[in-house]
């Protein structure tokens, strides 16, 4: 097995599951609804921009390994257009599914010497750093999507049960 694969099937398991975390972005959000999605909580993003955000970077490196330039700006990256209904939900979750399994058939596909590449320009770094940079910014995030379905879901009534 090849380091690309490694990082694929390593990037692929964030979204989809499989990882030694055992927390993936698809069980996170599953059950989400789009107020849920949509609701603030204290002060932090919510789940909707998060999960955005983190496909603004996924998106923009996909880009990348299909030959076009780099193009993300830090401050666009909670641009997300209102999510009003179940549909704008279900459009940005889908988006967000297709654009990870296509990056990691992409990153499988790259041949291991581009990992020692600058990643479109020097001061980036190399293409391993940027992809396992990628994969940990994607963990951050999914941790605090999981905090927050926790607040936003209802509490389970707690039950005594005597020994």
């Amino acid at each position: 097995m090849t380091i690309t694969t490694q990082i694929a099937q390593h990037f692929k398991s964030v979204y989809f599951g499989g990882n030694w975390t055992s927390v993936s972005f698809k069980d996170g959000l599953s059950n989400v609804t789009w107020q849920q999605a949509t609701t603030v909580v204290y002060s932090c993003n919510t789940i909707a921009a998060l999960v955005f955000h983190t496909n603004y970077y996924v998106s923009n490196v996909l880009k990348v390994l299909q030959g076009e330039p780099l193009n993300a700006h830090d401050k666009f990256s909670f641009d997300l257009a209102p999510i009003e209904s179940e549909l704008d939900w279900e459009n940005l979750l889908n988006k967000t599914w297709a654009d990870a399994e296509n990056l990691s058939k992409l990153i499988d596909q790259l041949p291991e010497s581009k990992l020692w590449e600058a990643f479109t320009d020097e001061k980036y770094g190399n293409y391993y750093r940027n992809l396992h940079g990628l994969i940990e910014h994607c963990h951050y995030h999914l941790g605090q999507i999981v905090l927050l379905k926790k607040l936003l879901s209802p509490k389970e009534p707690k039950h005594f049960h005597p020994l």
